[in-house]
């Protein structure tokens, strides 16, 4: 299935020199970029794009980080387009056109580092445990822990990314079902398709709609039309899961975590960084990421106050807050550690990422792309299309190939895009960070070929909540 998707992929993606005999036109207003799409500098980054994403999508057989061959993919790119340009007698473009690209890049960086500190933050105060443990120790059936881990991760992602909260859920579930294989398949599939589902009405949800809020091509209250067909594309595949499920109890334990001095207070002013993201974004007309930077200035203060609390607490007593279990030294909360625990493969994959579509763009392969999917197909069947897409080459590339290309739509076209992107990544186990996320954290059990069996309902899910939209929001198209 991965062979056939990525071949296709490949032939698209060598056809795009093609389309431009369709008279197709963009990029430098001097340079012909149907000439620069059928360069063999043009043809050889394809060639390297294509390359590294194929080991991209193999990471886990190949033990090799995904952020190492987009790193070196990018920076040959860019050297192909600044040999290409100044060949043509334009020694300045590319390095203006790659300034463009690392300030998008900046903005995206700044903004994930800093959710990441505090979900870091949260987790060292052990608020996603506690959370872990109220529910399991709530003594709920099988079928119940199903639907609430289900809402749970769909209301959650919203704030928390769907990444994280897919493991946390995930951790719920494999604890409650222990042995019970199919139990954990079907709460893993919930929760990944829950996931996605919530963080796709939220600019906090999902790096696809972050990036279309910071590109300001939807603003962040007009997300929500999209809520409702976000809920359907979830309860669709869940009710189906639901009648699959068997009535075997739960299995019984006891765990017990606590949250750590600090953690709420970490929760609110979680909160009131989005709130300034939000005013710096709305009223300000700043940038998200300096509102967010701010919002770690919060969280850099408290900490400090955390660290001198901890300090005092443990020169009165040597074990008042459980943070030691022999004479060791505790670990006091500093902030610098949680920024260290940040996903930097993942920061650096964005990096590689935007820096290879932005080199293609240069070669007019967005241009082209953009003529073919949005005149001759359609924004809406362009759209659909995009969401399909991201369940194979991931909705990160997929969707930022869309914002450089930017298209002419409707404010309705852009929320279906954004639709589409966040939620396409749950046909397959494959097409997002929370699936594969998952199929590591329950290797063995919740697998690739356990998603596909039930990618024809979650497909059904998908197909209706696009329905949904375009019913409920059609003033918009």
């Amino acid at each position: 299935m991965k062979i056939f998707h990525l071949t296709t992929a490949l032939f698209i993606l060598t056809a795009l020199p093609a389309l431009a005999s369709s008279g197709a036109t963009g990029g430098s207003a001097a340079i012909d970029i149907t000439t620069l799409a059928a360069s063999g500098m043009g043809y050889f980054s394809i060639f390297l794009f294509v390359g590294a994403y194929i080991l991209v999508i193999f990471e886990e057989q190949l033990h090799l980080r995904k952020s190492k061959p987009v790193l070196l993919a990018a920076g040959i790119i860019w050297v192909l387009v600044a040999v290409t340009f100044a060949g043509l007698g334009d020694k300045t473009h590319a390095g203006e056109a790659i300034r463009h690209n690392l300030l998008e890049y900046a903005e995206l960086f700044l903004f994930l580092l800093a959710a990441m500190t505090y979900i870091n933050s949260m987790d060292e105060r052990h608020v996603f445990q506690a959370l872990r443990t109220w529910l399991i120790n709530r003594g709920f059936s099988l079928r119940i822990i199903f639907w609430v881990t289900g809402l749970l991760a769909f209301f959650i992602s919203p704030v928390a990314d769907n990444l994280t909260t897919a493991l946390l859920m995930g951790a719920v579930a494999m604890a409650v079902g222990g042995s019970n294989k199919k139990f954990i398949v079907l709460a893993c599939i919930n929760i990944v398709v829950a996931a996605n589902a919530g963080g796709a009405f939220s600019p906090f949800g999902d790096i696809t709609t972050l990036m279309v809020w910071q590109k300001g091509k939807v603003e962040f209250i007009e997300f929500f039309p999209i809520f409702l067909p976000s809920v359907v594309n979830w309860l669709i595949p869940a009710l189906a899961m639901n009648f699959a499920l068997g009535k075997e109890p739960p299995q019984k334990m006891e765990i017990n975590f606590r949250m750590k001095l600090g953690a709420k207070r970490i929760m609110l002013l979680f909160l009131l960084t989005i709130a300034t993201a939000v005013c710096f974004h709305n009223f300000l007309h700043l940038p998200p990421a300096a509102g967010m930077m701010l919002g770690l200035a919060y969280l850099g203060f408290f900490s400090y106050y955390l660290k001198k609390k901890e300090q005092r607490l443990y020169d009165v007593d040597d074990n008042p807050l459980g943070l030691q279990t022999d004479h060791r030294k505790p670990v006091y909360f500093d902030l610098f550690t949680k920024v260290a625990r940040a996903e930097w493969d993942t920061l650096l994959f964005f990096y590689g990422v935007i820096l290879c579509v932005g080199g293609l763009s240069q070669f007019g392969y967005m241009a082209l792309l953009s003529n073919y999917l949005y005149l001759d197909l359609g924004a809406t069947t362009a759209n659909v299309w995009v969401g399909i897409l991201s369940a194979v080459l991931d909705n990160i590339p997929v969707m930022f190939a869309v914002l450089t290309m930017d298209p002419a739509m409707s404010h309705g076209q852009w929320l279906l895009v954004t639709l589409t992107a966040g939620v396409g990544g749950s046909l397959l186990s494959i097409g997002s960070a929370a699936g594969v996320a998952l199929m590591g954290a329950a290797r063995g059990t919740y697998t690739f070929a356990a998603h596909l069996k039930w990618t024809p309902v979650i497909a059904l899910g998908y197909a209706a909540s696009i329905w949904m939209h375009l019913f409920i929001n059609s003033r918009l198209m």
